[in-house]
């Protein structure tokens, strides 16, 4: 997702090789050794519809339709705002502020007419939560004392703006003791209505992975973990199998794994991109999204993999990013979210939008890229300028292709490896 889903470890599109192969065998060792061990059921869930979508809005502006929060439609029945900042005075601890660029964008938007579009939203039954991750929102716990800073500043942020709880969308492997120390503080605080979602990458959801570890640590407080199936490369099924990603298989054998002892089915969604702007690989239309929940809820429209069982209270899909579904005509929500209702338990309260929401659209800001320099007539990379996936670039003399969004990753030099080297030019 990026600012989510698009500033990314190098550990994504992992292919096995020989060394990948025998990183398989250990994973797959280290799957039987979790499963095994894994504690009992969870308990239950804040009150949902049987099926729904979770979205991200974006407080920035990174090319996609932006919106006022109050603009979300009513099919996202869960809407993650993207994303809280870390506060680089005190570990652990977030603050969330609106975006300037976005008010200016959308003519002027106050924190106040955004606090007003949560209480909106949750009036017309949709949860709204803070995630926590993206390109400012990167945040380590490596102490008690931070655990402790970011439950504080977490339900203060509820507190303050109306929050239901918080989306944990890390991009990189949390601190097992200290986070779960954290989020079942922050729950005692929030209490009963306490929402926690998650969007972990797939790799750290593969058997024994430090996501699927914090999972079984705190699955009594989970709501819904929608892992990311894209920006991913080939990642292991339950049944041990490898899987490429952008298909029915890479979606139902990897969502099998969390439905292995580790999450109830009404915790676990799909997460995909809304389009292929939305992330740099992985995209599906969402008719193989439909298909993957037929196949996981009913066992019908399946690929060659056949899931374990049946799990027709499976929770949903997920989309980063509900701005680049309004960009696509919301086709992904009124797709997705209109099949819904076909699943078994129908769709729940939020009928899927059949048109935009009424607000006039806003016109795109105009590019910001310098003018070319004669490197095959490309722009100079510029570390104030977002790009999209696939966005090509000069750089020291060399071009460079971004694998996804990204905003400030210089070419060659970031540990997210956004950008492909294509040679001197």
């Amino acid at each position: 997702m990026s600012r989510h889903l698009s500033v990314r470890t190098a550990t994504r599109g992992v292919t096995p090789t020989l060394i990948g192969t025998f990183s398989l065998l250990v994973a797959v060792v280290a799957f039987a050794v979790t499963t095994l061990f894994a504690s009992g059921p969870a308990s239950a869930a804040p009150s949902l519809p049987t099926h729904l979508l979770t979205g991200y809005w974006q407080n920035f502006n990174n090319g996609a339709k932006t919106l006022k929060l109050a603009d979300v439609p009513r099919s996202y029945g869960i809407v993650a705002v993207a994303f809280a900042d870390a506060v680089p005075s005190r570990a652990g601890a977030i603050d969330f502020t609106l975006d300037s660029g976005l008010s200016s964008a959308l003519g002027g938007y106050t924190d106040a007419q955004f606090k007003a579009d949560v209480a909106t939203l949750k009036a017309r039954g949709q949860k709204v939560v803070i995630s926590v991750g993206g390109q400012n929102g990167t945040i380590t716990l490596p102490n008690a004392a931070a655990a402790t800073a970011f439950a504080d500043t977490t339900y203060a942020l509820m507190q303050e703006y109306g929050f239901d709880g918080v989306d944990i969308d890390l991009e990189n492997a949390p601190n097992l003791t200290q986070m779960t120390a954290a989020l079942k503080s922050l729950a005692g605080k929030a209490g009963s209505n306490f929402v926690l979602t998650m969007a972990p990458e797939t790799i750290y959801v593969q058997p024994g992975g430090s996501y699927l570890q914090l999972i079984d640590q705190v699955k009594d407080l989970i709501t819904v973990v929608n892992t990311q199936y894209y920006n991913s490369g080939s990642m292991l099924g339950r049944d041990g199998k490898v899987y490429s990603q952008g298909t029915v298989d890479f979606q139902t054998a990897l969502a099998d794994i969390l439905l292995d002892g580790h999450l109830r089915p009404d915790q676990v969604g799909l997460g995909l991109p809304a389009s292929t702007s939305g992330a740099g690989s992985g995209y599906v239309s969402p008719a193989v999204v439909n298909n993957a929940l037929d196949c996981l809820t009913m066992g019908t429209n399946c690929g060659s993999y056949k899931p374990t069982a049946k799990y027709p209270t499976l929770r949903g899909a997920m989309t980063w990013s509900i701005n680049w579904d309004a960009s696509n005509n919301y086709n992904w929500a009124n797709t997705v979210g209109g099949h819904l209702s076909s699943l078994p338990g129908g769709g729940g309260t939020n009928p899927p939008t059949t048109n935009p929401p009424t607000t006039p659209p806003t016109t795109p800001p105009t590019t910001t890229n310098p003018p070319t320099t004669g490197c095959n007539g490309l722009a100079a990379w510029n570390a104030t300028t977002a790009y999209n996936g696939g966005a090509k670039v000069s750089y020291n003399a060399h071009a460079w292709t971004a694998k996804w969004w990204t905003y400030g990753d210089k070419p060659g030099a970031n540990a997210q490896d956004v950008w492909v080297d294509n040679g001197s030019c």
